[in-house]
């Protein structure tokens, strides 16, 4: 088992070093949802009140759940823009012939995105305050338990992109198309219950959905009337458990398929 760990806590620890090394992918991760949040939030907040029992009292404590999984977006969209660079470089096709499984190499680089992106939302967890949440050491825990989560299957969905992109242009483009729709109908910006019919059946089908509920009911473990009208925890954290390993297998498939 050491043996079958050492190529996955290698890449997961290039992953690291490099993040460490490009300090403007923390600023671009982390400032532009504050941005978000700070002018969506606050021009909205007179115009828009979020339904009873969907987490928060006004638009900017609302939202703010909704931009905590958007610093774990653009972070997965940052940290897996590296294998299609790293297969320019020639990186990537040295790792590829070495002794080692696809499923070792899509770990590793999963777990290397998801680290980065906990802690980044560690630090906008730090922000709850401003919001009017008051977030406990248990809650805390339970967040990042939920972030961790997120992240990793924000990452892996990434990485069944990035395994078939040959240029950084097309991958930010599908990327995109893809991850951003899925967040806006994930409840981020508005709840469920406030969407059209065809809207909120495709909400409801959309695992993020259960993962942003899973943070909220985190963020409100000292008050669950606040999310009472949310998915059930259970039912939460069976689907998006569910969808991160089914989007990590694809990744490793995508990954199997690929010449590199």
């Amino acid at each position: 088992m050491t043996a079958w760990l050492r190529p996955v806590e290698t890449l997961w620890r290039r992953e690291v070093v490099r993040f460490v090394r490009q300090r403007s992918r923390l600023i671009g991760a982390f400032a532009q949802p504050l941005v978000f949040w700070m002018l969506l939030g606050g021009g909205m907040s007179q115009s828009f009140r979020p339904t009873a029992g969907t987490g928060g009292d006004d638009y900017v404590e609302y939202f703010y759940p909704g931009v905590v999984v958007m610093v774990l977006l653009f972070t997965a969209i940052f940290a897996t823009i590296t294998t299609v660079e790293d297969r320019s470089r020639g990186f990537l096709q040295g790792v590829l012939v070495a002794p080692v499984t696809r499923a070792q190499i899509v770990l590793g680089q999963a777990l290397g995105g998801t680290t980065l992106a906990c802690l980044q939302g560690m630090l906008f967890l730090l922000l709850a305050p401003l919001a009017g949440i008051a977030l406990g050491f248990g809650s805390a825990l339970a967040a990042l338990g939920v972030v961790f989560l997120i992240a990793f299957l924000l990452t892996s969905l990434g990485l069944v992109i990035a395994w078939r992109m040959d240029s950084t242009q097309g991958f930010h483009a599908i990327m995109n198309l893809i991850l951003l729709p899925i967040w806006f109908l994930s409840g981020a910006f508005f709840p469920t219950s406030a969407a059209p019919g065809w809207l909120g059946w495709a909400m409801q089908l959309n695992p993020l959905t259960y993962g942003l509920a899973l943070l909220r009911r985190a963020l409100y473990g000292h008050a669950p009337a606040a999310v009472s009208a949310l998915p059930s925890v259970g039912t939460s954290l069976v689907i998006v458990t569910g969808a991160a390993f089914l989007v990590f297998c694809a990744a490793t498939m995508t990954a199997r398929r690929s010449a590199a």
